[in-house]
């Protein structure tokens, strides 16, 4: 007759494995979603992953097929490539970002705009912000083709989806403090033709009033902020408090008072609620020379990755240079603030094949403007953008 256990005993072992069950379960790893970070399930497991950071795929299948063509009616003429003729779009729009680590989901714009129901999008700042938005517009038109164009509360352009409730717009605010022109005064005797007077601590007036209205804002600035837009015989003069500061401040420290006001206002006056993204800066391909300079992009496929510091690290002084400069001072800005970046500059870098170059749409375009290898082909890589835009928004609300 086998041997009696003492009363406690059972209890005992029952404890311990319980307490092991609980121990291996803590060993789990736990995922988080940030601002650079999407969560991806499957029936196995859970992970997340750097959604900034990989590398471009060749991909013919169906995966890649844009999901808009020509007929978006959302289109800005210099950017509809399919119209204009842009050759190897076939080519441009085969390429699929791929993270280091895991897979980027495509937008599935039903299923996005559900999610939105009786929401609003906001984008503020310059024409890659508009480039950005019109992507963003002939994908979600998708899922609501009764769509209508949308202009109000001083937007530049949008769109409401009815089937939804849901509006997503763009306010242009190329610096986002205010600025203006004031024409030379008799005073001036060093060559300027007038200044274009920047007030510091005053946001333009096309988004100053729409802090409540949106439930997600995308802000950016960056690219106007060169000699090209504002040279000596027309600078920016900055302005504080209705005073010019003195002594007066050079574009880049400029830049700089304008971010440090500018994001202070928004945290001060943008709802806690609402979501805030910051847009890095989206990277220019000119070749050779500068926009008015006989730049060119004329690519057939994308850098590869160790061309990508000789393109733009600040220290090679070459024209594509000032993206990563200015990061680096929206980055600091950004600290400590409940702001969130969209680092879409790394994988931007490589689509040197994906501007509109020389097909603008308008046949004495480039004599006067020269190519464009600023702004993006649509459809192109800011869909990528809107599928990784989109994903963090699911993954917030």
């Amino acid at each position: 007759m086998p041997p009696k256990l003492p009363p406690a005993l059972p209890y005992l072992i029952l404890l311990s494995f319980l307490f092991f069950y609980l121990y291996s379960t803590s060993l789990l790893p736990h995922s988080t979603t940030t601002s650079s970070t999407i969560t991806t399930t499957t029936t196995t497991r859970t992970s997340s992953c750097n959604l900034f950071k990989g590398n471009w795929v060749l991909d013919r299948t169906k995966s890649t097929k844009p999901l808009y063509d020509e007929s978006c009616p959302f289109h800005r003429n210099a950017w509809n490539c399919f119209r204009n003729q842009r050759e190897n779009m076939g080519l441009i729009n085969s390429w699929r970002w791929a993270p280091k680590d895991c897979e980027l989901p495509k937008i599935d714009p039903e299923r996005f705009l559900e999610l939105m129901r009786n929401r609003n999008i906001g984008f503020v700042g310059d024409s890659l912000n508009e480039n950005f938005l019109v992507s963003f517009l002939c994908i979600l038109r998708v899922a609501d083709g009764s769509a209508k164009k949308w202009k109000r509360k001083r937007a530049w352009r949008g769109a409401y989806f009815p089937k939804f409730n849901v509006t997503v717009a763009y306010h242009r605010a190329v610096l986002l403090s205010k600025y203006e022109w004031q024409p030379k005064q008799p005073t001036m005797n060093d060559g300027r033709k007038g200044i274009y007077r920047v007030d510091v601590d005053i946001p333009a007036e096309d988004w100053a009033t729409i802090t409540d209205y949106y439930d997600v804002l995308l802000f950016n600035t960056g690219h106007w902020w060169g000699y090209d837009k504002f040279p000596k015989e027309t600078p920016l003069v900055f302005y504080r408090a209705g005073q010019p500061i003195l002594p007066p401040l050079g574009l880049f420290e400029g830049l700089k008072v304008v971010l440090e006001n500018m994001v202070s206002y928004i945290e001060r006056e943008v709802p806690r609620k609402t979501l805030k993204f910051w847009r890095l800066q989206s990277p220019r391909h000119f070749y050779g020379g500068e926009w008015n300079q006989n730049g060119s992009c004329l690519f057939n496929e994308p850098l590869k990755e160790h061309e990508l510091d000789l393109w733009f690290d600040p220290s090679n002084n070459g024209v594509n240079k000032e993206a990563r400069k200015i990061n680096h001072v929206i980055e600091e800005m950004l600290q400590g603030t409940d702001i969130r970046l969209l680092d879409l500059t790394h994988l931007s870098e490589f689509r040197a094949d994906a501007h509109p170059a020389i097909w603008l749409g308008k046949k004495d375009a480039v004599a006067i403007w020269g190519q464009d290898c600023m702004h993006w082909c649509l459809p192109g890589v800011p869909d990528t953008w809107v599928d990784i835009f989109s994903g963090l928004i699911h993954n917030s609300l």
